[in-house]
Order: structure tokens, then C-alpha cells, then sequence
């Protein structure tokens, strides 16, 4: 051996590579989209088909029994201490790599910690713990969310009084759920498809979904034994399309910010309040629709305060809901939780949080002359408080702007006037005489 091979250091001992802060934050970004890939939070808490069953059999009176020993017998998909063992050093590496101070590296670890409480969640499944978790997680009803510090509930309740007092037959023709999924399937698909580009989104049908639609990162389900109308069609579109599948597109073309491809319980209020809000600025939504979203905050508020399965069943039922759907709304507030009352799954709290977070976010940031933030909206499942941190450095190349936006966040101007005109007027006519009209 030469005097240069031995005195040339071994593999062992060379130093690795410079890497620069965006290879390292592109590292541990794709280190958690692969760690929360097995954790699946809806499909761990669903209810087998003979839960329905055995409520219609007994006369929708009967609670039903669903508890920790039915969960047992839903697989979780991994070892859960070994998954929190994954997460927990992930969210120990990112202040080591990154810095303890690093505020895009705050996301990052943020987002690790909440999925392993989302497996201390799933562990605890069937009692009072999951309920609590789930309101760390998602929120409660009780949660102040607005600058007067109304809560959630409140909020919620204020909605009931307005949507119950709308009667849609004065407001427009009825629309007929006429058209069949594979139909509707077709009819999407040619609306995506001019929005995204072809083949970028798969609209298909599925038999083994509950509810008529769901989406996933690139394609939406719908329910093969379902009916639609044309406006089903256009919030869909809107809801499932533009926002859930757009952010989700969005956040997957991210070179460094690879998180944003998916949504950990922090994310969901503001995404599922900007699915909702496009439903408002499209003119899709409609007070049945409304009436749907909000009731199930109701539920939610009143499980947290003692209500059983039973009660709240009931209470969906006095609501006009044919008694299927009242066991799925009501379903959606108990999986996982305790059915006899006061801990449920929280979940359901977003979408009234996300639509008054989202408006707020909006209005505050016209009013404050930001408006380049408002189409960060889209990048990727991003918190509202993540946008003016990720805008910040976009400069760098950290984060980079979406692809698919609305039309009315392409061009602000729609928007700027907008909720200029609904602040203004809002705060000029509340209270004020309406001549010749009397309050319901």
C-alpha cells in the first residue's frame, strides 16, 4: 500500500456532506409524511355495519355497545409504541437540526407531536381519555373564537336561529336528487378536469363509503348507491375539488415543505372552514346544507355537556332528519368516545371554527393591506398561523406557491370589496329598523 492510500482517511471517518437548510428541512418533512402514513384516524374509530343494525332492530332506543373491546378488534395498522418512539425522536431531531428557535422548523415538530397524541388518542379508544385528547387535538365547542370571546357553541347556536328561520321554498326552486353516481361521476369529472387538467383528478365510484362523497389526495368517492343534484354536484366541486383535493395537489408539488401534502389535527379547522367558505363565495351552499354542518357542532357541544347517544339521536331526530341519517350524524360524535355522555370525538367543532377563523383571517388581512398572504391559503394543509412564517421565506425557496387556486383568490379584488362591504354593513344595520318587516 502506497504512503497516499494510507494516509487517506477511511469511510468511516469522512465527514458528510454540507447540506444545506432546505436538504435538511426537506429531510425531516418527508421523515413525517412517512411516519403518519399508517395512522388512520376515522378508519380506526368506524363502527362495523351491525351497530346500525342492532339500533334498528331495537327500535332506535336501545344505546348501543360500543366500547374498548370492540376497538380492540380494529387493528391500528402499526405498533403504537414503537410509532410514538418514531415521532417523538423526529420531533427531538428537529430542534437539533434546525434549532430550537426555528419557527418553520416549529411546524415541523408541532405537526410530529400532534400525531403521536393522535396514536395516545387511538390507544385510548372507548374512553374518557380519547375525548380528551380529541379536544387538544381538534378543539371543543367551548373554545373562544371570536374577538367579543364567543365560543364555538355559541356561534353555532346563533347559526341554528338564522338557518332555522329560512325556508327554502321562498327562496328558490327545489333542487331534485336525480342523478344518479355514475352520472354524477361523469358530470365531476368534466368539471375537474377544467379546473385541473385531465386525468389530474379521478372521480370514482365506491360501495364501501357512508357518506354520498369523500376525497382523498387526488381523487374523490362517491357512493355508488347515492343520487345527486346538479348543486350536490357544485359544492362538491367547490368543497372536495377546489379545496380538500387542491391543497392536497398543492402540498404534494412542495420540494421542501413536503408536510403540507397532509393534514395533521392542527390543519383541519382551517381546512374544512375554507372548504365551507368556498361553498358561501360560489353561491353553492344553501340552509340545508348549512343546517347540516352546523347541527353537528351542536352535537358535539351538547355530548361535551352530558348528552348520551340516545339524547343526542333524538335531538337530530326533533330536527327533521329521517332516523338513518340521525344514527350517522350521531355516530360521528361518539366513535371512539364514550357513549353514555360528556366525551366525545371533537372533531365536528371544525367546520363552524374554520368558517369564522377563515373569514376573520380574510378580513383582518385586507384590512391590514396583506393580501399576498390570502392565496397561501392553498399551498398545502397549512394552519392559518404557519401562512405569514411560510410566506416570509418564500423568498428562499422553502415554500413555493400554489398551482391550483379559485378564481376569486387568483384576482383579490372580488374579495378586498367583498368583505369590505359585508364588515361595513354589518356593523352599520344590526339592530337597525327594517321598515315594514317584523322579526320571526
Amino acid at each position: 500500500m502506497s504512503e497516499a492510500e494510507r494516509s487517506a482517511p477511511r469511510p468511516a471517518e469522512q465527514a458528510r456532506p454540507w447540506r444545506s437548510y432546505k436538504e435538511k428541512l426537506a429531510e425531516l418533512a418527508q421523515r413525517l409524511v412517512d411516519a403518519q402514513k399508517p395512522i388512520r384516524v376515522l378508519n380506526s374509530v368506524k363502527w362495523p355495519a351491525e351497530v346500525l343494525t342492532r339500533f334498528r332492530h331495537g327500535g332506535y332506543r336501545e344505546l348501543p355497545q360500543v366500547g374498548v373491546e370492540d376497538y380492540e378488534k380494529v387493528p391500528l395498522g402499526f405498533d403504537p409504541q414503537a410509532k410514538l418512539d418514531e415521532l417523538r425522536e423526529l420531533e427531538r431531531d428537529v430542534g437539533r437540526e434546525l434549532g430550537v428557535g426555528d419557527e418553520v422548523g416549529r411546524i415541523v415538530a408541532d405537526s410530529a407531536r400532534e400525531y403521536a397524541e393522535v396514536v395516545e388518542m387511538l390507544v385510548k379508544r372507548g374512553t374518557p381519555r380519547f375525548s380528551e385528547l380529541s379536544r387538544r387535538l381538534y378543539g371543543s365547542a367551548k373554545d373562544i373564537v371570536t374577538d367579543d370571546g364567543r365560543s364555538v357553541a355559541e356561534v353555532a347556536r346563533e347559526m341554528y336561529e338564522l338557518l332555522t328561520h329560512l325556508d327554502e321554498a321562498d327562496l328558490g326552486p327545489r333542487p331534485v336528487r336525480d342523478i344518479p353516481a355514475a352520472d354524477a361521476v361523469e358530470r365531476l369529472n368534466a368539471r375537474l378536469s377544467a379546473y385541473f387538467g385531465d386525468g389530474t383528478v379521478r372521480v370514482r365510484l365506491d360501495d364501501g363509503i357512508v357518506a354520498d362523497a369523500s376525497a382523498g389526495s387526488d381523487y374523490i368517492k362517491l357512493r355508488r348507491a347515492a343520487f345527486f343534484s346538479e348543486r350536490d354536484i357544485q359544492v362538491l366541486e367547490v368543497h372536495e375539488g377546489w379545496a380538500h383535493v387542491a391543497t392536497s395537489l398543492n402540498g404534494q408539488r412542495q420540494p421542501v415543505a413536503r408536510w403540507l401534502a397532509k393534514g395533521p389535527p392542527r390543519t383541519a379547522a382551517t381546512q374544512e372552514g375554507l372548504a365551507a367558505l368556498l361553498e358561501v363565495l360560489t353561491l353553492s351552499s344553501h340552509p340545508s346544507r348549512a343546517r347540516r354542518l352546523n347541527d353537528r357542532v351542536i352535537a358535539v357541544d351538547k355530548a361535551e355537556d352530558g348528552a348520551s347517544f340516545l339524547d343526542v339521536f333524538e335531538w337530530f331526530r326533533t330536527e327533521g332528519y329521517d332516523e338513518e341519517t340521525c344514527f350517522w350524524n350521531t355516530q360521528r360524535v361518539f366513535r371512539g368516545g364514550v357513549l353514555g355522555g360528556g366525551a366525545p370525538f371533537t372533531k365536528d367543532i371544525v367546520y363552524t371554527k374554520g368558517i369564522v377563523e377563515n373569514f376573520d383571517f380574510l378580513r383582518k388581512t385586507i384590512a391590514s393591506a396583506k393580501p399576498a398572504l390570502i392565496p397561501w391559503l392553498f399551498a398545502g394543509k397549512v394552519h392559518l398561523d404557519d401562512i405569514p412564517i411560510l410566506a416570509e421565506r418564500a423568498h428562499e425557496g422553502v415554500v413555493t406557491a400554489p398551482k391550483y387556486l379559485p378564481p376569486m383568490f387568483r384576482d383579490l379584488n372580488g374579495i378586498a370589496i367583498w368583505l369590505g362591504v359585508s364588515t361595513f354593513w354589518g356593523r352599520m344595520v344590526v339592530g337597525a329598523p327594517r321598515r315594514g318587516l317584523t322579526s320571526p
